[in-house]
This record gives C-alpha cells, structure tokens and sequence, in this order.
C-alpha cells in the first residue's frame, strides 16, 4: 500500500461516525439516506463523510435504478491490517524478549535468597 492510501485509510478512520458508517456497511449495502438514519446530521454532512471514505477506497457506489447504494470495500482496510500487523509482530518479539528478560532475574533473585548452601 502506497503511503497517500494508507494516510487517507487511517485519516478516514480517525472519526467516529466514518467508523460507524463502515460498521453499518458490513451489514450490507445502504443509500445515503439510511446510513444517516441513525446520526443527527444531516444527509449533507453524511455525503462528506462518504466522500472521504471513498477517497480512501473504503467505500464504493453502486448503480441501482434510482438507487446510488454504498458498500464497503474490503482491499484497503486489509491492507491497513498488514501494515499494522508488522509491527505487531515486532512488539509481539521485544515482549517474548522481556519475558526472557524477568525470567532471569527472577531466576538469578530466587538464586541469591536462598544464599550459599553451608
């Protein structure tokens, strides 16, 4: 993932009625006009939030008659998930090392509080 679409994907993400809208088309897609049931704002306001989102590629339109359905797209929040997951995997490995870590020095204070055997 190029770094301009990972900065729009977290930028998009960044709020919390973006996050909300993606979590509503996961169920299946909606028009404008549903997803903006739920919030108080406008369906305006829900269009600008939208349009950040498919600038992002987290959203899509669909041509359905009259309808403009939205759907969710998968490709870009998956890559956001690889992104991140490679440093998952390095934290997860400074942690196995910090668990090694305490254990020696658990080990080693065991070791000394017992002191020497007369």
């Amino acid at each position: 993932m190029d770094s301009a679409r990972l900065d729009a994907v977290f930028t998009a993400l960044a709020d919390p009625t973006r996050r909300a809208i993606l979590a509503r088309l996961a169920d299946g897609e909606a028009s404008v006009a549903e997803l903006a049931e739920p919030f108080a704002m406008s369906q305006p306001a829900i269009s600008k939030h939208l349009k950040m989102l498919e600038r992002a590629g987290l959203v899509s339109t669909a041509i359905d008659a009259q309808r403009r359905p939205r759907r969710i797209e998968a490709a870009p929040l998956a890559e956001a998930v690889d992104w991140l997951e490679r440093y998952r995997e390095i934290w997860e490995r400074n942690y196995q090392r910090l668990d090694g870590l305490l254990e020696e020095m658990k080990a080693m204070e065991d070791k000394a509080s017992k002191g020497p055997r007369q």
